[in-house]
């Protein structure tokens, strides 16, 4: 009995079952039993937080005293990079607002309809939905009825759909990010209820065609906001031939500049503090391919010495930008611990576009929405928090814990994926 246990927690699966098929009979046993005791726990814990007092949410604001509509997630489990995500996601307004706006599953044509099937070892076939489970969390983040929400379905449905994020080990908060928002794509493109979200985009003027960057065949609110085009310059040094190609993107991954490495605070004074321009420079400058990656030139009909350069022909609503903290050595993946300076306002993208001549000085400029931070020392290890902007206010996320926290705080975060919304209306003059 115990090995049968173990079988359903690792869901892995036993073959030499009996004739009469006990082990599948344990198995289901054990399966009802724990699935008794979850419901029962469930019950006990929305009782105590129900009768639980709400002063545990209000905070003094100028001298007043102020609810808190924000809402934590329980980490399930080293599941803090899962949390950083979510909370960060369901502070972009655009984003966010799409997904809770969606019917219920139970009421798009049928109990099953938008629903995925997914199939594993020990349990058979499974109707989940990523996008349903999804919007129920986002909903339940802002509704401000409870301290803390518990994302065990979602998490659930990340385990059936993402079998890198299987078990309870610490994460990559990006590679999260990008698993999820390219599955959530990818089951939006199905469609439900008989009707495409290409023609549900089309609903909605702020997310018209023009806006939309297809990536993996047709849009979705996931291309249509975080969706850009890169341009991709090659040139060979030999012949001089120009090769060039365009690459869309959800997010940006930017190294920091190796001169930058050494400097790990804001307020160490041995040289000049790295800016998140350094490091988006560092992306965009003319660099010269080295030995390892030499250019197949099509005139000359073999690899060349060449330079590469990207351009940015197409900005997203949305540019999320990632820190490349986490390289690795001969055997060690080791974190790269520098203080990078970001706006909070006024990301002038302007210098890195292809045509920017085109382009009218709004479009350019984005407002930091929220800012993912890895604390500790190894990408397999450490913790996760964020911080987001919600109706003009920064909240610090820290699993089940949301605090009211202010623009100098954030600023000195060591930041390692950041959320920059493009700015609509005009605001203050900062740039960066």
């Amino acid at each position: 009995l115990k090995n049968l246990e173990l079988d359903y927690r690792c869901d892995d699966f036993v073959v030499n079952d009996t004739k009469l098929g006990l082990v599948q009979k344990v198995r289901e046993h054990l399966q009802n039993l724990e699935n008794s005791a979850f419901t029962a726990d469930r019950h006990r814990k929305r009782k105590l937080l129900e009768n639980s007092s709400l002063n545990s949410k209000l905070l003094k604001v100028n001298g007043s005293t102020t609810a808190i509509c924000a809402t934590g997630l329980r980490n399930l489990g080293n599941t803090c990079f899962m949390n950083a995500i979510l909370q960060s996601l369901s502070n972009i307004e655009q984003f966010c607002c799409y997904f809770k706006e969606l019917p219920a599953v139970e009421l798009r044509n049928g109990k099953t309809a938008g629903r995925r099937t997914y199939h594993t070892r020990s349990q058979g076939d499974n109707n989940v939905s990523l996008v349903e489970e999804f919007r129920k969390t986002l909903c339940a983040l802002w509704q401000g009825s409870q301290t803390a929400f518990s994302p065990e379905s979602l998490f659930y449905v990340v385990w059936k759909i993402m079998p890198n994020f299987r078990g309870y080990q610490q994460q990559d908060a990006h590679e999260f990010m990008r698993y999820l928002l390219d599955h959530l794509h990818l089951e939006l493109q199905d469609g439900f209820n008989g009707v495409s979200h290409s023609a549900i985009l089309q609903e909605n003027s702020t997310l018209s065609a023009s806006n939309k960057c297809c990536i993996n065949g047709a849009s979705t609110v996931v291309t249509a906001i975080f969706g850009g085009i890169l341009q991709n310059e090659v040139n060979c040094l030999i012949c001089g031939t120009e090769s060039r190609k365009f690459d869309p993107f959800l997010d940006l991954s930017l190294d920091i500049p190796s001169q930058f490495r050494s400097k790990r605070s804001k307020n160490q004074e041995n040289g000049p503090v790295c800016s998140l321009r350094d490091c988006l420079r560092s992306f965009t400058d003319l660099e010269e391919l080295d030995e390892t990656e030499l250019y197949m030139c099509h005139k000359c009909k073999k690899k060349q010495k060449s330079t590469k350069k990207f351009w940015i022909q197409k900005l997203p609503k949305v540019l999320c930008l990632h820190l490349k903290r986490f390289h690795w050595t001969a055997y060690l993946r080791n974190k790269v611990d520098t203080y990078v300076e970001f706006p909070l306002r006024g990301l002038d993208m302007k210098c890195y576009l292809l045509e920017p001549e085109n382009s009218g000085p709004e479009n350019c400029l984005y407002d930091l929405a929220a800012v993912v931070v890895h604390h500790g020392s190894g990408v397999g290890s450490g913790h996760y928090t964020a911080y987001a902007t919600h109706e003009g206010r920064w909240f610090h996320f820290n699993d089940s814990t949301v605090t009211l926290t202010d623009e100098e705080t954030v600023v000195k975060a060591k930041a390692y994926i950041l959320f920059y919304v493009e700015r609509q209306a005009k605001a203050g003059s900062d740039k960066l």
